[in-house]
């Protein structure tokens, strides 16, 4: 075996940011602007143990369910549906309404510490999401004004994948992804 080697130049990678976020409704692609965070946070997945007269005898994984905190300052009209608000098209938006699932893709950057966040990226592809709103704090305007933060709580049902576990979640990663193909894909996602 060679000798490992720690911290050699380009190796030191990291993950920052969330940009180019799209919103898919009934198959139509819309820009998501204000789109300020993705908070992946996966449900189970956790290994659950399992005792015979005091000994561990089993370490079994339940399998894991997507999950995210999506968070943004503003969202596009067709997200409304989606959020429970339907809209009479004159002005009226009436609040506790169905929420009717969406897919969303964003990116994420891919850095490193030779070429910074241009070192690459992830395409993010989420399906069968529904958004459940949290808090919405309206407050007083003061001396400077702070937009106010939007976030709802994504649950996803997985579709089955041929040999893999059902999946709602998936990344690909323009380091290891052919070029060509990852091009097709864009063209699919933002059009051409």
């Amino acid at each position: 075996m060679s000798r490992l080697s720690w911290g050699s130049p380009g190796a030191r990678v990291y993950y920052a940011g969330v940009d180019r976020g799209v919103l898919f409704t009934g198959g139509v692609g819309v820009p998501w602007i204000g789109l300020t965070a993705v908070r992946e946070a996966p449900a189970f997945g956790v290994p659950t143990p399992y005792y015979v007269d005091g000994r561990k005898y089993l370490n079994e994984a339940v399998p894991e369910e997507y999950a995210a905190n999506l968070e943004a300052f503003t969202y596009p009209d067709e997200f409304e549906l989606c959020d429970g608000t339907a809209s009479n098209g004159e002005g009226l938006y009436i609040d506790e309404q169905q929420r009717y699932p969406f897919d969303l893709t964003y990116r994420t950057r891919v850095g490193n510490d030779l070429e910074g966040v241009d070192f690459g990226y992830r395409l993010h592809l989420i399906y069968n999401a529904m958004a459940s709103p949290t808090a919405k704090d309206h407050v007083t305007l003061g001396s400077e004004t702070d937009p106010m933060g939007l976030n709802w709580a994504l649950t996803t049902l997985p579709e089955d994948m041929a040999g893999y576990e059902p999946v709602s979640h998936l990344m690909l990663d323009s380091r290891r992804t052919d070029p060509q193909l990852l091009i097709q894909i864009e063209n699919l996602l933002y059009g051409t």
